[in-house]
């Protein structure tokens, strides 16, 4: 099975003065990773940035503040609209994202439809993912 939903959302950089840059992701989740969203940042003319996310972490953070560490997602408003805030650190800086909230809800919505809450083990083959990990270390 190769179940894939996918969209493209039109997000904010917040920069040290406050001022944001609009930019592009590429939103990709497929029932083959049931646990994992994939956010590709446009960014100039280079290869996109893509970070993994779980997806119960984006669901969380549209109603109160979630994750420690690397990522750090929360609700918020700006100027009246309704947006997730997205923290990512990684060794190369820190950055902020102003994530609309209807476009994500809308493709959250769809990930769901896909593969409900809880069914997500449904769709993984555990004897593969076993072989991998263990192959791997």
């Amino acid at each position: 099975m190769n179940a894939t939903v996918s969209a493209e959302l039109g997000l904010r950089l917040v920069v040290p003065d406050r001022t944001t840059v609009p930019l592009l992701a590429g939103l990709s989740y497929t029932a083959d990773d049931p646990y994992a969203i994939r956010m590709a940042f446009h960014v100039g003319n280079d290869e996109p940035v893509e970070w993994i996310f779980a997806r119960e972490l984006l669901t969380v953070g549209i109603v109160r503040r979630v994750g420690d560490g690397d990522v750090q997602v929360w609700p918020a408003r700006t100027d009246g609209e309704r947006t997730l805030n997205i923290s990512l650190t990684s060794p190369f800086g820190q950055a902020l994202f102003e994530v609309p909230l209807p476009p994500l809800t809308e493709f959250l919505h769809r990930t769901y439809e896909l593969v409900s809450a809880g069914r997500e083990t449904d769709f993984m083959d555990l004897d593969e993912e076993l072989t991998n990990m263990l192959w791997s270390s």
